[in-house]
């Protein structure tokens, strides 16, 4: 595989860039978190809230990621060890190179979002792309509404980001975090139960609201069923099929669900934009 050594990310849309892992941060007993500088130690490009990354292990393989933070000099993604191409991430230290290339995908639909009030809902792995948007959120606060975030996890050791989750976050203007696992535990003193049924519970008002929602497709489908049951539009729900993007630029053809690719025309959609593609099979 030919590497772009100037790091130049959008000259070739095929052609990764050699960057280099500088953090590695465990959030669970599967998911790692990395921090990605270009060699020269630049951020390899500017992503918007929602689009991903093409990671590549140089000799093993490559895989589209979400883009959970960014800063001024760097890009994170967080990846889940489900197999042997994350397992082999998942051996990777601070010093290993790799290759990037993106941004890829749309983004959530910032403009709006804004002036709106926005109910945030992540489950396990998933709130990381949620993760994005809940930060330009908070680095642009005066320009949204209230916030709400709704994570589930299976227990308190798989909740992702837990700094942000139990600490950062519940201590921000104007929003307030629900929390809940899947299953009690000895270390585990808040709310248990699954997050389509807590979403009811909470019980939040459709009016004004708009939700980012990402996680487990069982989960999107059944949060989904609850949102509309409780009065929300279509139109107003957003969430986001990140993992059926393959190629990121429309060529591999293995996204394409009717007259729509994914990579090219999400992968953030509405669930009335959904509603358009055709069942398959």
């Amino acid at each position: 595989m030919a590497i772009d050594h100037d790091c130049s990310c959008n000259k070739n849309p095929l052609l990764p860039s050699l960057c280099r892992v500088i953090d590695v941060k465990q959030e669970t007993p599967d998911v790692q978190t990395y921090t990605i500088q270009t060699l020269d130690g630049r951020k390899p490009f500017s992503p918007l809230p929602g689009q991903l990354a093409m990671v590549s292990l140089l000799g093993v393989g490559e895989a589209m990621f979400s883009i959970t933070a960014q800063g001024e000099d760097y890009i994170q993604s967080s990846i889940k060890r489900t197999g042997l191409l994350t397992e082999a991430f998942h051996e990777m230290q601070p010093g290993q190179e790799i290759g990037v290339r993106g941004p890829y995908g749309n983004h959530f639909p910032i403009d709006d979002l804004k002036g709106k009030d926005i109910l945030f809902i992540g489950g396990g792995i998933g709130i990381a792309p949620v993760r994005s948007m809940i930060r330009y959120a908070f680095e642009h606060r005066d320009e949204f509404g209230h916030l709400d975030i709704l994570y589930g996890a299976r227990s308190k050791s798989d909740i992702c980001f837990k700094e942000d989750v139990l600490e950062n976050w519940p201590k921000e203007k104007d929003t307030n975090v629900y929390v809940t696992t899947d299953v009690p535990s000895d270390d585990w003193d808040g709310h248990v139960g699954f997050v389509p049924s807590y979403i009811e519970e909470v019980g939040f008002k459709p009016e004004g609201k708009k939700v980012v929602l990402c996680g487990p497709p069982i989960m999107i489908k059944l949060s989904s069923e609850s949102l509309l049951k409780m009065g929300f539009q279509k139109e107003d729900v957003v969430t986001t099929l990140e993992l059926r993007m393959k190629c990121g630029i429309g060529k591999c053809g293995r996204c394409n669900i009717g007259s729509k690719f994914v990579c090219l025309d999400g992968p953030v959609f509405t669930l009335a934009e959904l509603d358009e593609l055709p069942d398959e099979k």
